[in-house]
């Protein structure tokens, strides 16, 4: 039964999910406790590390460098790295801050996320290859 793989990735996925989460909970609440609530720091950092790690990781997997088991990179990438981001918290409080906030901080919050977010993915491909 566990040889499966329509039983396998799922498990895998959520082994990975967990951990994502719970990464994302406890680096949340020391941002929160280190830098307060008025700029979502944590949410910031998260997005921009798991950009970086999704590119590093995607490029070491698609170009061989890394070989790992299917289910192995479905638990990274899918679950561990999916639960880890935060693009749904990202919008809620790119919603949040334009509503109630000063705009710039709120445009230097959305536009930087999502700049810096695609930059991170290209940031790691290019550091995945350094080593090649």
């Amino acid at each position: 039964m566990l040889q499966d793989p329509t039983i396998r990735n799922p498990i895998a996925i959520s082994f990975g999910a967990i951990a994502g989460a719970i990464c994302r909970y406890y680096l949340t609440l020391w941002f929160v406790q280190r830098f307060g609530t008025a700029f979502p720091y944590g949410t910031f950092f998260i997005n921009i590390t798991g950009c970086f790690a999704m590119g590093l990781l995607t490029t070491l997997l698609l170009e061989r460098v890394l070989i790992l088991p299917p289910e192995v990179q479905l638990m990274i990438t899918t679950g561990f790295l999916g639960a880890y981001t935060t693009f749904s918290t990202y919008g809620l409080e790119s919603f949040v801050m334009l509503r109630d906030r000063p705009f710039i901080p709120a445009l230097l919050y959305w536009a930087g996320s999502a700049i810096l977010g695609i930059f991170s993915v290209q940031l790691g491909a290019i550091v995945a290859r350094l080593g090649s």
